[in-house]
């Protein structure tokens, strides 16, 4: 395809970023661009995975608490969301629960799987770790002991998934993965750093992601040829 018809689809304002930092190679922007897009789809690959590790291992340890319908019950009169501090993440969850059920198609799992990462993220929010009574560290058995320099609690486990879900959020609103942070140039650092992170907390759950991502995990090589160019 010719670039003027490339750009015409896709917009002189989304690709002139491509086109600097490619030193105005319009074919190389060409390729940058598409590079992006399959960046963004093996990265999300691996987002989704540890998605849904994070919320069967929370699904776990509070249906053990609470019950095969903790979820629903949590919204509940008297639940363990139905106070002010965690009144967000009640009105996302009774959102969700309410739509199914007047469709009748309400089960635990389908109510699982309506919730956005950020609900998974602020169960580690001190309201909500409060109210789902302080024991979902445990699903990071292997997570190093907090010290006098870092605390290895909540808070932290918060800020880690506040970053995955930035992450999350930037490849869903199609923005560019390929660059360096604040700079028109290609740079892969941002996103090396946010992939070695999630192997971290994958390994901080028990899970061997190597094996479980096994023939699905091309990030690095997909790196390797966008600094290439």
């Amino acid at each position: 395809m010719k670039f003027s018809d490339f750009q015409h689809i896709l917009s002189p304002e989304r690709l002139n970023r491509y086109v600097v930092a490619c030193g105005n190679d319009t074919r190389k922007a060409m390729s940058l661009y598409r590079l992006n897009l399959n960046l963004s789809q093996e990265v999300f690959t691996l987002l989704s995975c540890f998605e849904v590790s994070l919320r069967n291992a929370i699904d776990r340890e509070l249906t053990a608490r609470y019950g095969v319908d903790w979820l629903r019950d949590s919204v509940a009169n008297g639940g363990i969301f139905d106070i002010a501090s965690c009144r967000d993440s009640a009105r996302i969850i009774s959102k969700a629960y309410n739509r199914l059920n007047r469709n009748g198609e309400y089960t635990h799992y389908k109510l699982l799987a309506e919730m956005e990462f950020g609900v998974w993220k602020y169960m580690f929010a001190n309201p909500q770790y409060r109210a789902t009574g302080q024991i979902l560290l445990r699903i990071f058995p292997n997570k190093p002991r907090s010290s006098a320099e870092i605390q290895y609690n909540n808070t932290y486990m918060f800020n880690e998934l506040d970053g995955i879900n930035i992450l999350r959020n930037r490849i869903a609103h199609h923005e560019p993965i390929c660059f360096a942070r604040r700079q028109p140039q290609i740079g892969t650092v941002y996103i090396l750093n946010a992939y070695q992170n999630l192997h971290k907390l994958f390994m901080w759950m028990g899970i061997d992601s190597h094996s479980l991502l096994y023939g699905l995990d091309h990030v690095q090589q997909v790196c390797n040829r966008i600094n290439a160019i």
